[in-house]
């Protein structure tokens, strides 16, 4: 890319295009460095482009265009959990060692109600780089607003794989009774 700005509509095809090329995420400022535009700017066009019904999804990690599931093999389940947030990453790692991604988590605030949020990992170095951007930006986990109840949604490949998951977090004590 040059020094110039990529403008409106062109601006934002680049966006989607790129993001459908690739297979990790791409941060924010990552776009906003192959646009010549701000961070910011970068936010709007993802609001624009989900606006569209294009199915981005911004994750811990950065954007990234959500594949058809039906094109997939994955199965899902949602599961419950419950411990202190110095048990994260060894939840998080039980679960990706299984062969799983954890999609995403889910608490029930007793005021808003339900919040959803993208987590998106699926080995050891994706659980590393979320717990070191809550420990950098000093943010509260959701799980710390219900006194570490939460669900998460993992997928595999196989329901074996998410039973044997799920049965590590049980014998480790970090499933909900």
């Amino acid at each position: 890319m040059s020094d110039e700005k990529i403008l409106g509509e062109e601006r934002r095809d680049f966006i989607l295009n790129f993001l459908k090329d690739q297979t990790e995420p791409v941060t924010g400022g990552e776009l906003a460095n192959k646009t010549n535009v701000s961070r910011q700017v970068i936010v709007g066009d993802i609001s624009l482009l989900k606006a569209k019904n294009e199915p981005i999804m911004a994750t811990s990690q950065g954007y990234i265009y959500l594949r058809s599931t039906k094109d997939s093999n994955q199965v899902e389940r949602t599961i419950a959990c419950y411990h202190p947030p110095e048990r994260t990453e060894e939840e998080l790692n039980i679960i990706v060692d299984h062969g799983a991604t954890v999609k995403t988590v889910t608490i029930e605030h007793p005021i808003y109600g339900e919040f959803t949020a993208s987590i998106m990992v699926s080995n050891r170095r994706d659980v590393k780089k979320f717990v070191k951007k809550v420990e950098d930006s000093n943010a509260a986990l959701l799980s710390e607003l219900t006194g570490g109840i939460h669900l998460h949604t993992i997928a595999a490949e196989s329901e074996e794989a998410l039973n044997e998951a799920v049965m590590a977090l049980d014998k480790a004590g970090l499933l909900m009774k």
